[in-house]
């Protein structure tokens, strides 16, 4: 369903209920609007944005993997860039915070051998499952593990739903499905949002759902319409070096195997216990399903290359006139997979141009425009984060160990995967309605001549799939937007062709590769609107929350309760 500004204002007007002039509003306080300053056009450098893209995304850089000579690279870049743009070091004097990982690169992977009352089974690794273990370890073996079909893998009190209830899954394997149980639902009505993807519905949940629970393994079921990506896209992410976040002594428990398994594959499997996929889905998307024991066994084995390493936030900075101890985020991924699944004619970079070198490049194209125009009353903070590709970690990271409090940050937006579709009326907001950035955003909108559009595929949860959401669980309102799907040239039908063509042939595989042809229009366009925001929110006097309601807004109100600064 498509809103246009006529709706959007309506949602805004229900937020700008809650707003306040000075200082964090308190719920249903309706008594002022928020301070909303009118921003003038920046000359934004189209050459910055052309040299930086190219530059990340060449071969030199071999995808920017973490912990890669690609990173070194990235970060004595950027730190120049940010530099030569006319900001500070952004921590005690440095460009970088360090960020401690590990990586874990799986080979020698043996098939996935399933046995029981059906015929043995054997399904190859890369075409029919990929894994891997989060676990520091030189070698990974699953020994006939109990097959157990748990549905989607939710656990969630708050609403009464539990796969997991009356199971032992300790030391078994459980095969989960992806999304949420009412994904197929045509509104936003329903136990888990309607088509709308809550975080019970992001892989990442599923495991660590899966490894509290005890299990030894976990596959979830690939299927491309409730994935939002295909097969391919699972491949490549899933093949390579996995990088992960430093585990502490209180950590939660980890399965042995965390895998996707192919639709088709998945199939067999299940057909040989005697069941079949499209039943067991049916049954599993009503509240009170019981988990299925397949009658089958499970095991493979593969070995780990385990390097613990250092990567890096890449942080510069503008500070404040007036209030530099209040801070403004924009945020972007520099990194990317590195070398993966290869192409056809043998390419194994993964040089991640659009995503997220363009949303890199923003930040320097921001950068200058914002130095040149001179510093704004509160600090603004660019802030390129490593390892969004394996599960936002940097700025989850930052989010936890943040170099400016999260108290004091007022509020940022997120850049990434920039769309080169060309210019469009419209821009696709991811999390529209949820805190009072929107009236921001509104405003910022018209001054453009542009509507919003809210997310035309909220099943696919791409609001838990950038790194706004790391703040943003942490209280801190944050706006992501993508490119408009209504182009001015060809309208809805030639977005939507463009978007397809991107998801299928590019996306997370080597062929996201700098083209000299590309349209900078509609990118230009988008930083104007991103210039907008972030200098509105610098300039402003005002704390903008989360809307009432919101799951974030306790989050963000204990935390300012918590401050003698900030909000």
């Amino acid at each position: 369903m498509t809103i246009r500004l006529s709706a959007f204002g309506a949602l805004v007007a229900g937020a700008l209920a809650l707003a306040a002039c000075e200082g964090m509003p308190a719920p249903g306080d309706a008594s002022a609007a928020l301070d909303i300053p009118e921003i003038a056009p920046a000359p934004i450098s189209e050459a910055t944005m052309k040299d930086v893209t190219r530059t990340l995304s060449s071969d030199a850089f071999e995808g920017r993997a973490p912990g890669s000579a690609g990173e070194e690279k990235t970060i004595a870049y950027l730190s120049e860039r940010f530099k030569a743009a006319g900001l500070q070091p952004g921590n005690k004097g440095s460009w970088v915070q360090d960020v401690p990982l590990v990586e874990i690169t799986g080979k020698n992977y043996a098939p996935l051998a399933v046995t029981g009352k059906g015929a043995p089974l054997s399904f190859a690794y890369g075409k029919d499952w990929v894994g891997a273990t989060y676990r520091e370890q030189l070698k990974t073996t699953l020994k006939d593990s109990e097959l157990v079909f748990v549905g989607y893998g939710i656990n969630a009190p708050e609403k009464g739903w539990n796969d997991y209830a009356g199971l032992d899954v300790k030391g078994k394997t459980v095969v989960i499905l992806v999304n949420d149980p009412d994904w197929q639902t045509a509104g936003l009505e329903g136990p888990f949002n309607g088509k709308a993807m809550t975080y019970y519905g992001r892989w990442t949940y599923k495991f660590e759902e899966a490894g509290r629970q005890g299990a030894a393994g976990a596959l979830i079921v690939h299927q491309t319409a409730p994935a939002a990506y295909g097969w391919n896209v699972v491949q490549s992410s899933w093949s390579g070096p996995q990088a992960y976040a430093q585990r502490g002594p209180d950590a939660e428990p980890l399965t042995e195997v965390n895998g996707w398994i192919s639709e088709s594959a998945a199939r067999q499997m299940l057909k040989a216990a005697g069941q079949d996929l499209d039943a067991l889905t049916k049954a599993a998307q009503t509240k009170g399903f019981k988990a299925v024991p397949l009658g089958l066994t499970l095991g493979t084995s593969f070995d780990n290359d385990v390097r613990s390493f250092m990567s890096h936030n890449v942080i510069g900075i503008l500070p404040g006139t007036e209030k530099p101890d209040e801070y403004v985020l924009h945020t972007a991924h520099w990194d990317h997979l590195g070398r993966c699944t290869p192409a056809p004619d043998g390419d194994d970079i993964c040089n991640g141009a659009i995503d997220n070198a363009t949303g890199t490049a923003a930040l320097v194209a921001l950068a200058e425009a914002n130095a040149k125009t001179g510093a704004p009353r509160r600090t603004m903070v660019f802030l390129a984060v490593t390892a969004e590709e394996s599960g936002l970690l940097g700025a989850t990271y930052y989010a936890q160990n943040p170099v400016f409090p999260l108290s004091q940050t007022v509020g940022g937006v997120n850049m990434d995967a920039l769309s080169l579709a060309g210019p469009a009326k419209d821009v696709t907001v991811i999390g529209l309605g949820k805190s009072q950035l929107d009236i921001f955003l509104e405003a910022a909108l018209k001054a453009d001549g542009r509507v919003a559009t809210p997310d035309a595929k909220p099943e696919a949860g791409y609001y838990y799939r950038s790194d706004h959401f790391a703040f943003a669980k942490l209280g801190v309102p944050m706006v992501y937007f993508e490119g408009g799907e209504d182009l001015v040239q060809g309208g809805r039908e030639a977005g939507a062709a463009a978007a397809a063509d991107y998801t299928e042939k590019r996306y997370h595989g080597p062929k996201d590769e700098f083209d000299e042809s590309w349209d900078w229009s509609g990118v230009m366009t988008d930083l104007q609107l991103y210039y907008r925001l972030g200098r509105m929110m610098a300039t402003s006097t005002s704390w903008p929350n989360w809307n009432d309601g919101d799951e974030f807004r306790g989050i963000r109100d204990e935390s300012c309760k918590a401050s003698e600064k900030g909000c």
